[in-house]
């Protein structure tokens, strides 16, 4: 209970003056440990903060209970005190201890002086009361309060340092406008010189429509265009994709920055345009810090090191559906397609097969040349990059051109990742003997590229009929999910083809696919045969002369199908027209 005195006695002084000391003792500690961080026992200076902030002096006031924690500053004496109001050697024992003995006085304490701003206090006077009421352990206390608005949030545990960071977003608002055009942005970042990469792209921002709008655009407009464009897309991916769970302590600002740097990271080092908001989850997922993250990345790294190519299983069904399209705002599937091309004649077929497929979907294609280990850029590589400039030139494509070295499999899916599709050439289909298994590149890239692969036996069709090869498996599943899409998409004639082979009935499958076609509005020709799967698919495509086929990839564990010659493989020796694989 709190007890009342009329006159401080010798024994309230001397507890009074003991409590100095633990406090000055704590100070010195604190002080100590300043050394490693820095900004951990300082508090911000009023004068510094309204001035960076460009505040006012004026403000409407109050007089009510604040809480002690929320105090962070002061007007005139930051530097006399901890961050958490300890006394530092300036400060006059007697004169604190006098202080302590008033605040259980009869008369009390008048209300301490404090500017309020958004969420933080900084003393203007009472000091020395604020330092008391610390170390006694009170949680709040009376103050007169000048509340100053604020353009921006100030919490409770800013620092000196984040001061800086305020101070920059402030003059980036003030510049942009942005809370004028836009009053629910936030924009509020945990790193100073943020604001100025953000300065770089919205500048980039005003040349670029400035030379489509044939005037001069004002940095405001650029940055409302870019804000509404560039800004709020990825954060909205970031959000709904929770990204932010792999950053702790970041804001969506942050994050948005990162991944803007990575992928201009990731351009640089392989020569490819990225659509940022379909694939921030894939580069959270490869470069985030968390340790969620960096366990798994360190977990398939290691099975990456031990699983021979031939065994690799590849990401998991529907990976590239749940990571990417769902989080994609256009209604296309295929926006950017891959295409790598050696020069030889076949390679060209697959550039023309990818080419329709760009017509249909509006799609970016994307050239890659793969060098020899051990080779320099040859005159030979720029002739072929030359060359497939003039056929996407020639066909009014949007495209661009990388180079890479390594293992063919290995680049392909590295490059794949970061697009729809892969077309290919195949010249050379998997054999069905072990040995030859085992050196079968286009087998290993099958297994572990992250996106479908087109694979293009002999010449380029006009992909005006496809058959769908069916049996509810999962790889299958993803083959229906794009035939759907396609036969909607591009008003496409389908077959659907479930096979009947030795005791498996095909009715359950024949009516999956039915179902789930006639809920997305398909409508489709179903075919149900008995006898070899790949056979069947061979002799069903001709019957109803499809020019492609689609289903699924290797379905089975890939141990039994390296041991086995399976219908993925059958299908791709035999079958003259383009092949779908889907994951």
């Amino acid at each position: 209970m709190m007890r009342f005195i009329e006159e401080p006695t010798s024994l309230d002084l001397d507890q009074a003056l003991h409590d100095f000391r633990m406090a000055r003792r704590k100070a010195v500690l604190a002080d100590i440990l300043s050394v490693i961080q820095p900004s951990s026992s300082r508090l911000v200076s009023f004068d510094e903060a309204r001035q960076s902030l460009k505040l006012p002096m004026a403000g409407r006031q109050v007089i009510k209970e604040i809480p002690l924690d929320a105090i962070v500053g002061s007007v005139n004496r930051y530097e006399d005190f901890t961050r958490g109001f300890l006394p530092r050697s300036s400060i006059d024992a007697k004169r604190w201890a006098s202080v302590h003995t008033a605040q259980y006085s009869q008369t009390g304490l008048p209300p301490i002086e404090v500017y309020q701003i958004d969420q933080v206090y900084f003393v203007l006077d009472g000091n020395h009361r604020v330092s008391v009421a610390r170390q006694l352990g009170l949680k709040y206390i009376q103050a007169l309060v000048t509340e100053i608005p604020s353009p921006v949030k100030l919490t409770p545990d800013m620092t000196p340092d984040d001061l800086i960071i305020k101070a920059e977003y402030v003059e980036f608002l003030e510049t942009t406008r942005l809370k004028q055009t836009h009053p629910e942005a936030d924009l509020e970042t945990t790193a100073p010189g943020q604001y100025r990469k953000i300065f770089d792209l919205i500048y980039e921002y005003q040349k670029l429509l400035s030379k489509k709008w044939h005037r001069d655009v004002s940095v405001e407009e650029a940055a409302a265009y870019w804000y509404e464009n560039d800004y709020l897309p990825l954060v909205n991916a970031i959000e709904n994709q929770g990204l932010i769970r792999d950053f702790p302590g970041r804001t969506s600002t942050d994050l948005y920055i990162w991944l803007v740097e990575k992928k201009d990271q990731i351009q640089e080092e392989l020569g490819i345009n990225i659509a940022l908001s379909a694939t921030a989850s894939i580069l959270a997922r490869r470069f985030s810090p968390s340790t969620r993250q960096v366990a798994r990345r360190l977990f398939t790294q290691i099975k990456e090191t031990l699983t021979p190519d031939t065994l690799k299983a590849g990401p998991p069904p529907g990976e590239w559906r749940q990571e990417v399209l769902k989080h994609r705002n256009s209604q296309v599937l295929f926006n950017d397609i891959l295409v790598p091309v050696s020069g030889s004649q076949e390679s060209w077929k697959a550039l023309e097969q990818a080419g329709i497929i760009a017509q249909k979907e509006n799609a970016r294609l994307h050239g890659l040349h793969l060098l020899r280990q051990d080779s320099a850029e040859t005159d030979t590589a720029r002739s072929i990059q030359q060359e497939f400039e003039v056929r996407c030139s020639q066909g009014n494509y949007e495209a661009d051109f990388s180079l890479a070295r390594g293992n063919p499999a290995r680049r392909i899916s590295d490059f794949a990742a970061w697009t729809d599709l892969v077309v290919i050439n195949l010249s050379y289909p998997p054999r069905p003997q072990l040995f030859e298994k085992s050196r079968s590149g286009f087998r290993s890239l099958v297994l572990r590229c992250p996106r479908p692969i087109l694979a293009v036996p002999r010449r380029a069709m006009p992909l005006e009929r496809a058959l769908l090869a069916y049996d509810s498996s999962p790889k299958a599943q993803e083959a229906l999910y794009i035939a759907a899409y396609l036969a909607g998409k591009w008003n496409m004639p389908l077959v659907v083809l479930t096979v009947q082979e030795g005791s498996s009935s095909p009715e359950d499958d024949r009516q999956k696919a039915r179902e789930y076609l006639e809920t997305h509005g398909v409508k489709a020709s179903y075919e149900s045969t008995r006898g070899p799967v790949a056979a069947s698919i061979l002799v069903i495509a001709e019957e109803y002369q499809c020019d492609w086929i689609i289903m699924g990839g290797y379905g089975t564990a890939p141990l039994v199908n390296f041991m086995l010659d399976n219908v993925v493989d059958k299908v791709l020796r035999s079958s003259g027209r383009p092949l779908l694989l889907c994951r």
